[in-house]
């Protein structure tokens, strides 16, 4: 298929064209470089840098009698949370606006099917664990509120103008995958946070919270390795289905604490990471973890690459292998 990749040249973008690529596909990716690495576009995919919106009526050429592409995967996004809360307009019109944009030019080139970056943020405070896609979607951040926004247009455009879109909501992607993987000017999450201070790039690890009602005191995250991820994508583009917008979870369905997290990178690394205990953070709960029995009911998806230690260790080996390259702690 003819595909084109938005945010290609970030972390998870840049997983799934390299997956696309080696699948036979032809990739075109458009990224702004706003927080990916130009230096993560895949060889073999066309590169367009520039902003999504912008572009993607000439990229995607609208009016033309013939479609260009045969589907859009949409990864281009803003995505921290602490950041969407401080500064919402940034993501209502980086993430909505910018999507919108995308939509009508997937309307008026007649581009079949969309699949779309979604997130476990929609659900906001879990009632439960494991999460389904039957859940409340309750965001408690504008960055999961923009998210659910363009889950909701989409369904939209699909019921009227018979777009075939699939949306995947993830939780805790990690992992890297030949020579792709997560390095970001500001990092959020936990395994590359951790293994930055292994690799002497912060002088310790925040432990926000050892009093949750979890076994071990920490909060329990569901980690799914990136490449597992890259493979739905490509089920949900063949599973796609015209006038359908269909939305799956996507997670390991289990889950590690944080403290069985600094754990396992202390058994990859052989190094002693330095922790100090924090007070809890609002709006973090104790347990989340994601029910994909739907994506693997119809999806026909199973992750594959569950172990920890494993997802722990493909991150570090990019960690290792970027050397100079590496974003430091700001």
């Amino acid at each position: 298929m003819r595909l084109l990749v938005t945010g290609g040249a970030g972390y998870v973008g840049s997983v799934c064209a390299t997956v696309l690529l080696e699948r036979g596909h032809d990739v075109t990716i458009v990224d702004d470089l706003s927080t990916g690495n130009a230096d993560a576009v895949p060889e073999g995919a066309r590169f367009v840098e520039g902003d999504v919106g912008s572009l993607a009526p000439s990229l995607l050429g609208a009016g033309l009698a013939e479609p260009r592409f045969d589907g859009v995967l949409h990864f281009a996004a803003q995505s921290l949370v602490g950041e969407s809360v401080a500064v919402p307009e940034k993501y209502w019109y980086g993430n909505v606006v910018t999507t919108l944009e995308l939509l009508e030019a997937i309307r008026l080139s007649g581009t079949p099917r969309l699949v779309f970056s979604s997130t476990a943020a929609t659900y906001g405070e879990p009632e439960h664990s494991p999460i389904t896609e039957a859940d409340p979607t309750r965001p408690t951040n504008p960055y999961g509120a923009t998210k659910l926004a363009i889950d909701n247009a989409i369904t939209s455009y699909a019921a009227a103008h018979g777009l075939a879109a699939v949306s995947l909501r993830y939780f805790n992607v990690a992992g890297a995958y030949r020579g792709a993987g997560e390095n970001r000017v500001v990092e959020t999450h936990l395994i590359p946070l951790v293994l930055q201070a292994a690799a002497g790039h912060r002088d310790k690890i925040s432990m926000f919270g050892t009093d949750w009602p979890t076994p071990d005191g920490t909060p329990i995250r569901d980690y799914i390795h990136v490449l597992d991820l890259a493979s739905a994508h490509l089920l949900a583009l063949d599973a796609a289905q015209p006038g359908r917008h269909d939305i799956y979870n996507l997670g390991s369905g289990a889950g590690f604490s944080v403290r069985e997290v600094i754990a396992a990178c202390e058994r990859v690394t052989g190094i002693t990471i330095p922790v100090e205990a924090a007070p809890r953070r609002p709006g973090d709960s104790a347990v989340l973890v994601a029910s994909s029995d739907r994506a693997i009911a119809e999806l026909g998806w199973r992750p594959e690459h569950t172990d920890l230690d494993e997802i722990v260790a493909d991150a570090w080996r990019f960690l290792r292998d970027l050397g100079d390259r590496a974003h430091s702690a700001p």
